[in-house]
């Protein structure tokens, strides 16, 4: 049965998910949003006829799996039933070349005999369509070529190719290597590829973490961490995907299934600002840099909440029924229909992104006051729509309402384009967005507060609660001292609560009652309440989160409250995210405990 208990490996181009007996359960190729090669994740057959990339042990008994500390490579050592075991180390390569970062659609695959002589069978069956079409297959002296509807793979190898063509099992004696990458003529030997792309590739992520500015406490799960969301950018245009995978469901048979492998400009802003945090600039200006481009390219036109990572703006959604889905709950979707909904939070998010341009001195080219001009567009759409009805953070399909979070969001542009005017010494202008980002404070303040909850509520003029309201000290819009912030934080944690996990609402949506907790939520929890100087009671949540990662210390979208099982679309950027910012302020300092 299909788990989330899985390493991801990548190199900002391609990734790959590899459960714990070392099979590739999903792969998109030749980038994170295309057709994914290796898709098993989303089919529980045993056996299938497609879609699988598997080494087999004869007589399996058990499995170890771990990275390499500070590195994107995975290893898995496999027993046999006699004792002799094989480790196979799983990477895509990613170093420095000819003063560029070289990361080719390329994963490698190493075996390597480490106790008696263990009996392996390749099995390697890429899929087209989605699981539904056999490659046609072509093969030389060392290579076979997959030919697939949109792309074309080229495995080069030491193995005997017949083993591999015929999946009959061998004894493997000594270290064997397979290259699987697109249609390009590899010119060195095998060997040589695997073993120099191995150790520039090893070099090139511990010399990346060197980098990271780390807190004192929980370095291993914020490494981890960081990692993972560097894997997530997409290195030609500096999208973020929110996750690697589509379609694994928020909890079972919810029908809550959708594809993440886009660039949610919100999400996407929160997960920058946790890598800018550690010091990791370059992802931070390459992601600047991306929005920049969606937004001069979507004119006067709405802004999309979500876009490819292309910057595409079409992202029509589908149903495929070649896949199962996970675990056999379907549907299995491609493309992601938010794209057409309004979510005005988007104009706060692409505000406050570009902020850093103005304030961040390492920044390459800093921001202009031409620069502040284009981002007063956005501002004046966030005044005029900011107490209009809209889909939500949360992106309800069934309803629109004038919603807090988007609201707030909303005010935040207002506000960061009154701070950026007084940096730049544009004195009207800042007049003008102080002025209005003080109106739109005030109304929000009469329009969104609850008398009888005493909290800040979902939306304007209704009681119930959501989740996205303790973020409202993290965006500014109140100090953690306010007492309705300190109320609104109690009435949040009353209802919404779930053991030692929040919900992000309690009341039925488009799909019924949700079941599951969304794991973000939980971390804004802690974040909120260290703010207001229940730090303990932070601690003691955030190391429980921690458990609940898998064995590889990765989080997914949404868990269990009473299991801890892990659910929803995997490893999720924005969970994350959370556990660097809570790592960040919960961690006591260097300079107290050296």
């Amino acid at each position: 049965m299909s788990s989330l208990n899985l390493a991801a490996i990548g190199n900002c181009q391609v990734s790959a998910l590899i459960d714990e007996q070392a099979r590739m359960v999903w792969a998109c190729l030749p980038q994170f949003d295309s057709d994914p090669a290796f898709c098993s994740l989303l089919n529980d057959d045993p056996d299938p006829s497609r879609g699988v990339y598997e080494i087999e042990l004869a007589d399996f008994d058990r499995a170890e799996q771990k990275y390499i500390r500070n590195t994107a490579i995975v290893q898995t050592i496999l027993y046999d039933k006699h004792g002799s075991a094989v480790r196979i180390t799983d990477y895509a390569p990613r170093f420095n070349l000819f003063g560029r970062v070289y990361h080719p659609v390329m994963l490698i695959r190493t075996m390597t005999p480490i106790n008696g002589w263990p009996r392996i069978k390749v099995k390697l069956r890429p899929a087209g369509e989605y699981g539904a079409q056999d490659p046609t297959i072509t093969h030389g002296s060392n290579h076979i070529r997959y030919v697939l509807p949109d792309t074309v793979l080229r495995l080069t190898t030491d193995c005997s190719l017949s083993s591999i063509l015929e999946e009959n099992a061998f004894v493997l004696t000594e270290p064997k290597h397979m290259i699987l990458s697109t249609d390009e003529s590899i010119t060195d030997s095998v060997d040589k590829i695997a073993r120099d792309h191995f150790g520039e590739t090893k070099k090139y992520w511990q010399n990346w973490v060197r980098s990271l500015a780390l807190p004192f406490e929980w370095q291993e799960a914020v490494i981890r961490s960081a990692i993972t969301l560097k894997m997530c950018t997409f290195e030609d245009t500096g999208a973020v995907i929110a996750a690697m995978t589509t379609s694994i469901p928020e909890s079972a048979n919810s029908g809550r299934n959708w594809d993440y492998r886009f660039c949610w400009l919100r999400d996407s802003y929160f997960t920058i600002q946790g890598l800018n945090s550690l010091g990791a600039t370059k992802t931070m200006s390459a992601y600047l840099r991306y929005i920049v481009n969606v937004t001069y390219e979507a004119g006067d036109e709405q802004l999309q909440p979500v876009y490819s990572i292309t910057g595409n703006a079409d992202l029509t959604e589908r149903i495929v029924d070649s896949l199962p889905g996970y675990r056999g709950m379907g549907p299995v979707r491609v493309g992601n229909q938010a794209y057409v909904q309004i979510q005005n939070d988007v104009y706060g998010a692409v505000v406050m992104a570009a902020t850093q341009y103005f304030f961040d001195e390492r920044m390459l080219e800093p921001g202009t006051e031409d620069n502040f001009h284009r981002l007063e567009v956005l501002g004046e759409k966030a005044a005029e729509l900011y107490n209009q009805p809209d889909a939500g953070i949360w992106e309800y399909r069934g309803r629109k309402r004038v919603h807090t979070f988007s609201a707030v969001m909303c005010w935040a542009a207002c506000d960061r384009l009154a701070k950026i005017a007084r940096r730049l010494e544009i004195d009207d202008r800042m007049d003008y967005w102080q002025k209005t980002s003080d109106r739109i404070h005030a109304d929000i303040c009469e329009q969104a507060w609850d008398e009888n909850k005493q909290a800040f509520t979902e939306s304007f003029g209704r009681p119930e609660l959501d989740a996205s309201m303790l973020l409202l000290n993290h965006l500014g819009f109140v100090s953690a001292d306010d007492p309705r912030f300190l109320s609104t934080v109690h009435a949040i944690e009353s209802e919404l609560r779930r053991g030692d996990h929040l919900m992000r609402y309690g009341v039925a949506d488009d799909f019924g009652e949700p079941e599951n907790a969304f794991n973000i939520c939980t971390f804004w929890y802690i974040d909120a309440l260290a703010a207001i100087g229940r730090t303990d009671e932070a601690r003691d949540l955030f190391e429980k989160m921690l458990s609940c990662r898998n064995k590889l210390g990765l989080l997914s979208e949404d868990l269990n409250p009473v299991t801890g099982e892990l659910w929803g679309n995997f490893p999720q950027t924005y969970s994350l995210v959370g556990i660097i910012n809570a790592a960040r302020r919960l961690s006591c300092s260097w300079e107290d405990t050296l």
